[in-house]
């Protein structure tokens, strides 16, 4: 009787440790039909309506339209080449002002530090609007500069060109790439420093032959979520107001808005998902690697 007891207790004990299937289905189908209706079912409609062409039908048409068009091609190049380079620029960058941080002590580090984690918060626009007022047709620099030569516009006009889109991107999201490698430089063995340092290794060398390896993890981790937000960014390109720089979010809101060319502005909605998608999946693989 007691054996039979002990193994009724066992039984009725697992069975109550392990989750039925029925319910863990239950309870996993709210959330996945809130997804689905919510997310899901409006990005369905996009693909849907970008192959639905004006003429009425379902046909590739769209695409074809879209493909063989300059202003996509013209789009999808502005947007590769400024991403790119944006996320090179915040990797040096970056990198640079994250070992100052980290290694040179200076009253305030831990201040401007936690000052990045609030930074990330900031909504793009913000920083664009910071740069208009300093440098804009009518900012600050080029206020000044009209007040002491007497001159009628100042020469600061490039924030209304590829190149104020670019500062501003390296501006805002230089500390995506920081907070990682702060994160890393926090985790680094000061030892190994020291041991270089008195074994006469100098800066260069140090920063070259021990933090550089540690750091590659998490500078690709940084740079590939910067490529997907900047590959992303609408409200930096809409802010600066720069002539002749069209991206492929500014093209989406082009077409859909001031066209009214919704399965074109569709297509173009589908490429930017699927770069960014992959691009994500890019970054998901990075990270996991770099544990970020």
């Amino acid at each position: 009787m007691t054996e039979v007891a002990s193994s009724l207790r066992a039984g009725g004990g697992s069975s109550r440790s392990s989750p039925r299937p029925q319910g863990a289905l239950l309870w996993a189908l709210p959330p996945v039909a809130l997804l689905g209706l919510v997310f899901l079912y409006p990005l369905a409609l996009v693909v849907q309506q970008s192959f639905q062409p004006d003429t009425g039908g379902t046909s590739l048409q769209p695409y074809a339209d879209v493909f063989a068009s300059s202003a996509f091609r013209e789009a999808l190049w502005t947007t590769v080449w400024l991403a790119v380079a944006a996320t090179v620029g915040c990797l040096v960058l970056g990198f640079v002002l994250a070992l100052v941080i980290a290694f040179v002590p200076f009253p305030g580090a831990k201040a401007v530090a936690r000052f990045i984690d609030v930074f990330l918060s900031f909504p793009s626009f913000l920083i664009t609007l910071a740069l208009l007022f300093v440098y804009g047709t009518v900012g600050m620099a080029n206020g000044a500069w009209t007040d002491v030569t007497g001159a009628a516009e100042g020469p600061f006009q490039f924030l209304t060109t590829p190149w104020g889109v670019l500062l501003a991107e390296i501006t805002y999201f230089t500390p995506f790439v920081m907070r990682p490698l702060l994160a890393a430089f926090s985790q680094l063995d000061t030892g190994q420093l020291e041991a270089a340092s008195s074994l006469g290794a100098r800066a260069p060398r140090v920063v070259r032959q021990v933090v550089l390896p540690e750091a590659l993890p998490a500078l690709a981790a940084g740079g590939s979520l910067v490529l997907v937000l900047c590959l992303n960014e609408f409200g930096i390109v809409l802010f600066t107001g720069a002539k002749g720089v069209t991206t492929l979010p500014t093209l989406v809101y082009g077409k859909a808005i001031l066209e009214s060319d919704y399965p074109g502005a569709c297509v173009v909605a589908v490429v930017n998902v699927l770069i960014s998608v992959g691009l994500y999946g890019l970054y998901r693989v990075v990270s996991r690697r770099a544990g970020a």
